[in-house]
């Protein structure tokens, strides 16, 4: 008879199979051994961190996610090292990206578009309100869990309030191109609140038309549609929902049209 199989152990936490990889990360399906639970292990190489001068990013990574605590967000549990390995101990999220949602199945109804859409807003003003911009939202960075709740991920890029600058604003350009708010994009500085609203607006509109506002294949011409927020709603939107993607999609970030149109969608009149 063979000797059964010993299960690698990393802390209390038996690892299985690999269930993701990137470039300087693997993520394992792993079991909490004293809960039984199931958690997400991101495994990453201290060498490769520090060769591709990732160390700021991963600390910044972890300590914004340590900060959060919310039903729609990815939880951090713990975070693990040895001599060649950090270990970050996750929230296990099974029901796949919002992104394969829209790719495999198109656009979405209204109801089930507005659902997402509110757990979206309600992560995002909840990380606001602990000093965190995420800066990178898109629909491959929301996951879905087993009961199809919204679960925002990939704080990769996100800022801290510390990083704010004496003027008050945030200056480093980054996020995908197609979700960036135009202010990040013209270099002046920008406010990381108003910026991620901008993205909440441009998924808002992807989950409802199932494709882009602001899509070309040339970078300059890209720039140019955002910043003069040059988009047209398909004819199917409701006359409300289109009232709110044009007040959230508002190129100028100091008219406040983002906020104000959040506050009437989260009391029910869109």
């Amino acid at each position: 008879m063979n000797p059964p199989k010993i299960k690698r152990r990393v802390g209390k936490y038996e690892v299985g199979r690999t269930i993701g990889e990137g470039t300087f990360a693997k993520v394992k399906f792993a079991r909490n051994s004293e809960t039984g639970e199931p958690v997400a292990l991101k495994i990453l190489d201290k060498e490769k961190v520090l060769k591709h001068k990732m160390a700021e990013q991963i600390k910044r990574e972890i300590a914004t996610m340590k900060l959060i605590k919310h039903p729609n967000v990815v939880r951090l549990y713990e975070v693990m090292g040895s001599k060649t390995k950090i270990f970050i101990v996750l929230e296990f999220v099974t029901g796949g990206e919002l992104f394969d949602k829209i790719a495999h199945h198109g656009r979405m109804r209204e109801d089930e578009a507005r659902r997402y859409f509110h757990q979206l807003v309600n992560a995002v003003d909840y990380c606001h309100s602990r000093g965190v911009y995420h800066r990178d939202l898109k629909p491959e960075n929301l996951l879905l869990d087993t009961c199809g709740n919204l679960k925002v991920s990939d704080f990769g890029l996100s800022a801290l309030s510390q990083q704010v600058r004496d003027d008050g604003l945030l200056h480093t350009a980054c996020g995908t191109p197609n979700y960036v708010a135009p202010e990040v994009l013209n270099d002046r500085g920008y406010d990381g609140a108003t910026a991620d609203l901008w993205s909440c607006g441009v998924i808002l509109f992807v989950l409802l038309a199932g494709y882009l506002p602001f899509d070309d294949s040339n970078l300059v011409n890209l720039y140019k549609k955002i910043s003069g927020a040059e988009f047209t709603c398909p004819p199917w939107l409701s006359f409300a929902a289109m009232k709110l993607i044009t007040r959230i999609l508002d190129p100028n970030p100091m008219t406040k049209h983002r906020h104000e149109s959040l506050c009437f969608y989260c009391m029910g009149n869109v």
